[in-house]
């Protein structure tokens, strides 16, 4: 079940390859994520050492949040993956030029995930060629609708 949905990333970018990563969070950041109160637009992934990071993920806290601690909603949050997929992601992304993209945050058997995307930068001219297609489906489908009545 999606949570959130970075549509900018599939905008700009061409989306290759995905990986599913747990997230390091603290107890009011899944309460104000439970309520959808998390925006990733912004949002981007890095690798610092050996370990993947979400940074610029916005997690609004919500006003019941506790006293005693002060939340950050823009803290850099660690991504949980296999060791053999951290490695295969540092190697795409620093030898064939890839950028890491959160794609979506969703469930998965009740625990808050991450979609992270192995992605290349699209050119003006690919975003325009993408947006006459979703248009010409989007007639084409208007098209069928029409001649089935």
């Amino acid at each position: 079940m999606t949570i959130t949905d970075n549509k900018k990333a599939f905008h700009d970018y061409f989306i290759e390859e995905r990986f599913e990563a747990g997230m390091v969070l603290e107890g009011w950041e899944v309460k104000s994520i439970r309520a959808g109160r998390v925006q990733i637009r912004e949002a981007y992934v890095m690798v610092r050492g050996q370990e993947i990071f979400l940074i610029g993920a916005h997690i609004s806290p919500l006003p019941t949040a506790s006293t005693h601690i002060s939340p950050d909603p823009v803290r850099t949050r660690k991504l949980l993956l296999h060791a053999q997929e951290i490695n295969k992601l540092i190697g795409k992304v620093e030898r064939a030029g890839y950028t890491m993209m959160p794609l979506n945050l969703h469930y998965s058997r009740g625990r808050i995930k991450c979609e992270i995307g192995l992605a290349k930068g699209k050119k003006q001219h690919d975003k325009r060629d993408s947006i006459k297609e979703r248009d010409w489906q989007r007639e084409q489908q208007r098209l069928m609708k029409q001649n089935r009545r």
